[in-house]
């Protein structure tokens, strides 16, 4: 656990730290004591600094921002509220899913349903995804597209979600996929392959990017 840090920084300074958080690893302890094994429990022991910024579901691969100061925290914390960072994901989607469009449609918690997410269109707050098909291949025999989503918003499980209403939910996803597309990938092929925002302290616009690993 000791080289956690080493094994996945991408970028490290004063006030802020970009890592890659593989799969299968919660960025935030759970409620019950079998989940406080997490990303940011990992990164206090070894920089006890570590200050929370943003959050990928446990499922979910890719880069991650963390503040080591009270500003770089606020800083950056502030553009993620504000929508002026730019995301990039990439997904495999199942079925032949052709061109590029946006998803406009409010997402929100099922309670009858947890840890389930449901489209609402009645729903005041905006979940607004673009989508683009950049592959097409098959796995096991089956057609999946590869993808490349940009989410405006950023609702919990939002790509997962809409990838499902526009009938291509993600291979591997454990609660929004058929058991079929579940079986062919053994983690949740969704990566977050990119992220912008601007330097904390010179304003400039920076851009970190962690290759996909599916």
């Amino acid at each position: 656990m000791s080289n956690f840090l080493t094994e996945h920084l991408i970028h490290r300074e004063d006030d802020f730290m970009v890592i890659h958080k593989p799969a299968g690893i919660l960025t935030v302890p759970g409620k019950t004591e079998d989940l406080q094994d997490c990303v940011i429990n990992r990164l206090l022991k070894i920089q006890p600094k570590t200050l929370l910024i943003h959050r990928l579901d446990r499922d979910t691969s890719g880069i991650l921002v963390f503040g080591l100061s009270k500003w770089g925290q606020k800083s950056i914390s502030r553009q993620f509220q504000e929508r002026q960072t730019s995301k990039i994901y990439q997904a495999v989607v199942a079925g032949n899913l052709q061109g590029e469009g946006t998803v406009d449609i409010p997402v929100i918690y099922d309670p009858e349903h947890p840890p389930l997410h449901i489209v609402d269109p009645s729903n005041n707050k905006p979940a607004l995804t673009h989508w683009k098909a950049i592959e097409h291949f098959q796995i096991q025999g089956q057609p999946v597209t590869r993808v490349e989503l940009t989410p405006i918003t950023g609702r919990s499980h939002q790509l997962r979600v809409h990838m499902q209403y526009l009938g291509h939910p993600i291979i591997g996803d454990t609660l929004y996929a058929t058991a079929e597309q579940q079986q062919l990938m053994p983690r949740l092929c969704l990566h977050a392959q990119q992220l912008s925002f601007h330097h904390p302290k010179t304003e400039e616009l920076v851009q970190f990017d962690c290759p996909v690993p599916f």
